[in-house]
């Protein structure tokens, strides 16, 4: 698993590469946590890059989601693959979490 981080104005984008299952949630997990303790309580996920997603891949989603909520912040997630899409229409994590089919409409999102 391959995490990139970017900063577009006030907001963080993370682009993990690779699926996020299993063996790699807890490193993306970490990951996000980190950005979150850093400061960065506007964080969006860019998932273009990931072709599947575990319940330990939601879970991970799902703590980072409450944390920057905690912190007065987000969590949203941006340009979703289908097949992602579908795990998170199927658990109703799509209910939960803002989604958007661009990065930067995601981002442009928070000046809302």
């Amino acid at each position: 698993m391959k995490i990139k981080v970017e900063q577009l104005e006030q907001v963080t984008i993370v682009i993990p590469i690779g699926d996020i299952d299993a063996l790699t949630a807890s490193e993306v997990a970490a990951f996000l946590d980190s950005q979150l303790k850093e400061g960065g309580n506007q964080l969006v996920a860019d998932l273009s890059q990931v072709g599947y997603m575990s319940s330990a891949g939601l879970r991970a989603l799902l703590a980072t989601l409450k944390e920057a909520r905690h912190q007065k912040g987000d969590f949203r997630l941006a340009a979703v693959q289908a097949n992602v899409q579908q795990v998170l229409d199927m658990s109703g994590f799509s209910g939960i979490f803002q989604v958007f089919p661009t990065v930067e409409a995601a981002a442009a999102s928070f000046g809302d």
